[in-house]
């Protein structure tokens, strides 16, 4: 070894380091451009027909005003706005809104939180106990809106008929309230499944270590949850909010097209489904665009407000 030497060089040995993670960079990727485009293709197909250009299309319509018989278009500016905002309709339309989507994501996570936590303590039957709660997510929305709406129907629903009998009043048909509480039960039987699976393994990720020593000390089951599960899952309970908010402002069109199409006088029309009225029978295709710019806007919003403000209060140690 030559005098003067170091025993150590760093700096050969951080060459070194970085070359090789340079080589098992390039190794990673594809050597041949075409390649690469040709996989992508597909995906970016579907986007551009299904998601750029739909938005595109939305965001011009919202500047004008069509005539749907003859095809003409007359810019009109930012009047399809102004006129939504003044409109008493598509107010109460984005009250109910508000309240059925908040109503619906709370009620979708308790109830998927209590199962996912009996889930631990049953014995006996739990893979019938998880394909019976796992069998909402493989029925179509429409299919499931038409057996709630069977169910409660005044006429020959077995359930209404079990309310009836109690001497409650009930006729979704003609009392808001009742059409309102059936759309709410629909969707979140419909989603409850999806919650389920990702708070079951959630759970299952929680160190088995930490609930034993809390056990040896004494905690029950449900100081066990509350004071260690629960933390840890917070994460999970994070995205299944804003998942669940994104699912009620637009994943529950068909279900309320099924259960009540909007009514009675239109008690039951959500942002989407007067999107869907505005449009497709009504006709009025600029008011419908920017009802649809202005849902996706709240949309997004709401998602970055959730992520900026919650991500510094979660834990996401495991």
């Amino acid at each position: 070894m030559p005098k003067g030497t170091p025993l150590f060089d760093a700096r050969r040995l951080f060459e070194r380091l970085m070359r090789s993670s340079e080589d098992g960079l390039k190794r990673a990727h594809f050597k041949n451009h075409w390649l690469a485009a040709a996989l992508l293709s597909p995906q970016l197909i579907i986007l551009l027909f299904f998601f750029f250009i739909p938005s595109w299309k939305a965001l011009s319509l919202a500047f004008v005003q069509v005539d749907p018989f003859g095809g003409k278009s007359l810019f009109v500016g930012w009047r399809n706005f102004t006129e939504l905002f003044a409109s008493e309709s598509y107010r109460n339309s984005a009250w109910l809104t508000f309240w059925f989507t908040i109503v619906q994501n709370i009620a979708t996570l308790a109830l998927a939180g209590a199962l996912a936590f009996a889930t631990d303590h049953i014995i006996r039957g739990r893979f019938a106990y998880r394909s019976i709660l796992l069998l909402p997510y493989a029925i179509a929305p429409v299919i499931s809106g038409a057996i709630w709406a069977y169910l409660f129907n005044p006429t020959v629903g077995p359930v209404a008929m079990g309310i009836h009998a109690m001497g409650l009043p009930w006729d979704p048909n003609l009392r808001s309230g009742d059409a309102l509480i059936l759309i709410t039960i629909s969707a979140v039987w419909k989603h409850i499944c999806y919650d389920y699976i990702f708070l079951v393994a959630a759970m299952l990720a929680v160190p088995q270590s930490l609930r034993e020593a809390a056990a040896i000390d004494g905690a029950g089951q449900l100081k066990r949850f509350f004071t260690i599960s629960l933390p840890l899952i917070t994460p999970t309970i994070m995205y299944l909010f804003i998942i669940n908010m994104v699912y009620g402002l637009f994943d529950t069109f068909p279900i309320i097209d099924a259960v009540t199409s909007g009514g009675p006088a239109g008690s039951t029309t959500t942002l989407v489904y007067k999107v869907y009225q505005d449009g497709f029978v009504m006709l009025n295709l600029g008011s419908s665009a920017a009802q649809s710019v202005i849902l996706m806007i709240l949309a997004v919003t709401f998602t970055v407000l959730q992520f900026r403000a919650m991500d510094r209060k979660v834990n996401y140690q495991v």
